[in-house]
């Protein structure tokens, strides 16, 4: 399992890092992203700070802000994401390697605070994904672990480059399945508190041209 997962792993990664034009084609995932029915309908929303070859995201901040939205923001404790009530993007600030993060001071002020249970959509980034909701991280288990701990109302949405799914990702029992993926091509409805199926060979991409 292990090796078929780094298998996969390198092969998306290459994907997305070979992605052109990663501006524009990221503001066409954010725009399906927030054009959701249940982002519309969310109160608040989770959206993580792109790094790196990941889906830009930083620009949605201000506009979910402007929305009237109560944003969230993960950051890593430890081996665990704590969220952060973000009120403004000058909020954050560099941290570690450099990759923008709720500012040190403001993450102690308790109104900044927020438990996982009140987030009713989130944004997931992911290195590969497949259209049945599997997702395939670093496998640092962040996201795991944290998706697993949300409400059972949350709608969970992997968001990445129409390059990045593949035919099937290999899974663990510990591996959290996603509501929803979102490309800049489509909003792919996934079978997320369902059970494994099977379905594909790994490592085999499964449509997208921009790559």
């Amino acid at each position: 399992m292990m090796i078929e997962k780094e298998v996969v792993r390198r092969r998306a990664g290459e994907m997305r890092h070979r992605q052109e034009d990663k501006e524009s084609i990221s503001a066409r995932i954010v725009q399906r992203l927030m054009s959701m029915p249940q982002y519309v309908a969310a109160e608040t929303v989770m959206w993580y700070v792109d790094v790196r070859d990941e889906v830009r995201t930083r620009h949605a901040l201000p506009v979910a802000l402007a929305d009237g939205k109560r944003v969230v923001i993960p950051y890593c404790l430890g081996k665990d994401l704590r969220l952060f009530h973000l009120h403004s993007p000058a909020d954050l600030s560099p941290g570690a390697f450099g990759i923008l993060e709720p500012c040190e001071e403001l993450r102690r002020k308790d109104d900044r605070m927020v438990d996982p249970a009140d987030v009713d959509w989130v944004a997931v980034p992911g290195v590969a994904f497949d259209v049945e909701g599997r997702r395939l991280g670093h496998g640092h288990g962040f996201y795991d672990r944290f998706l697993a701990g949300l409400s059972t109302q949350a709608v969970r949405v992997g968001v990445g480059f129409e390059c990045q799914i593949v035919a099937r990702v290999p899974t663990a029992d510990h591996d959290v399945r996603m509501d929803w993926i979102v490309t800049q091509d489509r909003t792919i409805p996934c079978d997320g508190r369902g059970n494994e199926r099977g379905g594909g060979d790994p490592g085999v991409r499964a449509g997208g041209e921009d790559c």
